[in-house]
């Protein structure tokens, strides 16, 4: 019996045709780990369960219309071919269509680009501008067909008919509606004549609404340079248009009344601050004939001759009191002066040599307070209280005890104390 020997490359071939012509398109529930989106945009992963591991590729010509993000851990249903790569030798799944489970597409993309946007700020409230209080024009990206416009031109017309109207038209659902609206937010954008921007659509499904939950438009809303207003769908309908814009109106009506004041309102309340002034006004006359009716009552003869009277008592009480004030402080600077004046006397050095006592200089000009200083044949100068005199010193005795002066009693000093004998007298 002949044996039938395969190469690698055709058993993988016989492999992969039985496989592929065995199997038709197929769903796999699983647990996608090992995700990668390539830079070429194909998507590579496997789904597990608790039993085994399915390797998938998901070509970009299948995945641009992806609404979702996948993620390792995602729980999805995937509908595709199987096959075999042949360089490795491994089945996988061709993969057209990729559903979440247990949530919907269009919920799990709301949420993820929700998240995301979240996480760089885009909702913060500290990045919400306010809406300007007297608009002179509204720009509006919406469909020039919907009822979203009619509405907003016709409030805007009512409200406040000066206000000017630019419309930004655009689809607002289809495939390329979310590229439109954030065309047409730029658009307005670079042309620069707008104050504040109204972008949505009336109502409808999810899926109708769904341009507003696109990431371009916004990112469109969140550059655009003036203020923007998201009115989509109904109350009940949120989109990410609405987080991201500076105000969220629940339908396109409340929008136009939020971009524009009432001029009735605003022409009642310019009355009631006409009639206001003109009251102010009426009250400051009647307060200055008040004023000065008073004081011409105040300037009759009898009364200024009053006044006059007053003030000249005034006067004199005052100048009576001024000059017993400068009387006392003279007097008391003329006795401290004297007294100032007794002590520099009594300071004065030649107010001592006035009393016989007399000055010894050397000739170097030292005074001389102790015999020490000098040595005998020494030149002294003696200053009297009148004169000068040369002396020459003859004799000095340094340890003559210091003496009485003529006409005071005792001596100029202490006199020493005796020592005691140890016996008691």
């Amino acid at each position: 019996m002949e044996i039938q020997v395969y190469t690698v490359s055709g058993l993988t071939a016989e492999i992969k045709d039985l496989i592929e012509e065995t199997f038709p398109p197929v769903w796999v529930e699983g647990e996608i780990s090992n995700f990668t989106h390539h830079s070429s945009g194909h998507m590579y992963f496997s789904l597990k369960d608790e039993g085994a591991s399915l390797r998938c590729v998901f070509f970009r010509q299948h995945n641009f219309r992806l609404r979702f993000k996948p993620e390792g851990g995602m729980k999805v249903l995937a509908f595709g071919e199987l096959t075999v790569y042949e360089p490795s030798g491994q089945y996988q799944l061709r993969i057209a269509e990729l559903r979440p489970v247990g949530i919907g597409e269009l919920q799990l993309a709301f949420e993820q680009l929700r998240a995301k946007l979240q996480a760089e700020g885009l909702f913060d409230q500290e990045r919400k501008r306010p809406i300007p209080s007297f608009p002179a024009v509204v720009g509006v990206v919406t469909s020039p067909t919907g009822a979203a416009i009619r509405d907003i031109i016709s409030v805007i017309s009512r409200r406040c008919p000066p206000v000017r109207i630019v419309l930004y038209p655009v689809r607002v659902q289809g495939e390329d509606a979310a590229a439109e609206i954030a065309g047409g937010i730029r658009a307005i954008s670079e042309w620069g004549g707008a104050d504040v921007v109204i972008t949505g659509r009336g109502g409808g499904s999810v899926e109708d609404l769904w341009a507003f939950n696109e990431e371009v438009v916004a990112r469109a809303i969140a550059e655009c340079p003036v203020p923007v207003i998201s009115a989509v769908g109904h109350e009940t309908d949120f989109t990410i248009a609405d987080f991201v814009a500076d105000l969220r109106a629940p339908t396109p009506s409340a929008a136009a009344e939020f971009a524009v004041p009432d001029a009735a309102e605003l022409l009642a309340g310019l009355k009631a601050l006409a009639i206001r002034l003109l009251r102010a006004r009426q009250n400051r006359l009647d307060y200055g004939w008040q004023v000065f009716d008073s004081l011409e009552r105040g300037l009759s003869p009898g009364r200024l001759l009053e006044r006059y009277k007053y003030l000249k008592s005034q006067q004199e009480s005052l100048t009576r009191r001024l000059c017993r004030a400068m009387s006392n402080i003279l007097e008391a600077s003329s006795t401290r002066w004297e007294g100032l004046r007794h002590q520099l006397a009594a300071l004065n050095p030649a107010a001592v040599l006035d009393r016989g006592f007399s000055l010894v200089r050397t000739p170097a000009g030292e005074i001389v307070r102790d015999a020490r200083q000098v040595a005998v044949s020494d030149n002294l100068e003696v200053t009297l209280s009148s004169g000068l005199l040369g002396c020459k010193v003859e004799t000095v005795q340094p340890d003559v005890e210091k003496l009485k002066v003529p006409g005071l009693p005792g001596r100029l000093h202490p006199p020493r104390a005796e020592k005691k004998s140890g016996r008691n007298k």
